[in-house]
Parts: structure tokens; sequence; C-alpha cells
């Protein structure tokens, strides 16, 4: 997965070791922190799978993060939930996603949405998965909305978008 600015080519890879996650600044102090001292335990533990933004293989422009998780259908819009089983139904988290600062304002966070969307169908038609799932942060739910997302019913900040509506938007 690839894209450019200008002449400088990035590409979207999974956290290694040999990236410089220290050097990474978003501007908030959550996801940076998570992305500083959190992301490659996570990554090690299989708790999220975290996927990186770079131009030379070693900077970090970017990251998002992915994981299994499941929900009931009463949580959903009571439209879309008499249509899924009573048991829990997988989806795909978007746990955190992030830009640079340098970066951001030129449309590399619905890059990387999308980048994780795509990565989300893929892996769907490998391991189950109805939905992909985000818990957007202050100031975010619009951006989803805007792609298509839908709230969850007593959560209007959770919102989902199911992996038919994705395969759509890609194809």
């Amino acid at each position: 997965m690839t894209g450019k600015i200008g002449t400088t080519a990035y590409r979207v890879e999974p956290l290694t070791p040999g990236h410089d996650r220290e050097a990474f600044c978003c501007g908030n102090s959550a996801l940076d922190s998570y992305f500083h001292q959190q992301a490659g335990q996570d990554q090690k533990r299989k708790l999220a799978a975290v996927f990186i933004l770079t131009a030379d293989g070693r900077s970090v422009d970017g990251f998002y993060t992915l994981s299994a998780q499941s929900i009931l259908a009463p949580e959903l819009p009571p439209e879309v939930a008499k249509k899924l089983p009573r048991f829990p139904v997988p989806v795909t988290l978007i746990g955190r996603i992030a830009v640079a600062q340098s970066l951001q304002g030129q449309g590399w966070g619905e890059s990387l949405l999308l980048y994780a969307l795509e990565r989300a169908l893929l892996t769907s038609r490998q391991v189950a998965s109805w939905a992909v799932v985000v818990d957007a942060k202050a100031g975010a739910r619009e951006f989803y909305i805007k792609k298509s997302f839908v709230p969850f019913q007593a959560n209007p900040d959770r919102l989902f978008l199911p992996m038919k509506t994705i395969e759509k938007m890609l194809t």
C-alpha cells in the first residue's frame, strides 16, 4: 500500500523494532504515549496489529491499529440488529489512528483509514468479520460519519461500517 506527497513516496507496513517510534508526534498526548510505550507490546502480545506510514522504512509518519472484537446485535440500530444473530458478531476494531503533525491536513488521515478498511476487508475473507468498528475521539465523529460509518444505538461515538459497504466503497 503506497501513496505520494509531492515527490515523496509513502508506504504502509507492519510496525517492526526498526521503526523510530520515539520521534513520532501527532500532537495528541494519549495517542503519542500509546505509540511510544504500548504499541510494540500490544503487537508482540497479539493484542493489536500495528501498521505504520513511512517514507524511508525507519521514520513513522502515521499509524493505525487493528484487532478482533465482537459486538451484540442489540447494540446496533434496530433496523440493522433485526438482520443479525443474537450471539456475538465478529468485527474488526480500528483501535487507534494518528498522523504525524507534519503531515496533518494533507489527507493522510483519510488515506490511513482507507488502508485500514482495505486490510480489514482482505482479512475478513480469511477470518470472518461483519464490520469495522471505531470509537471516535473528540472531534472525529463527523469524519467517520462522512465516510458512511453508522453510530451505535446507545453510544453515538462508537460507529460501525459493514464489510459489504466497505467492499462497495473499495471496488
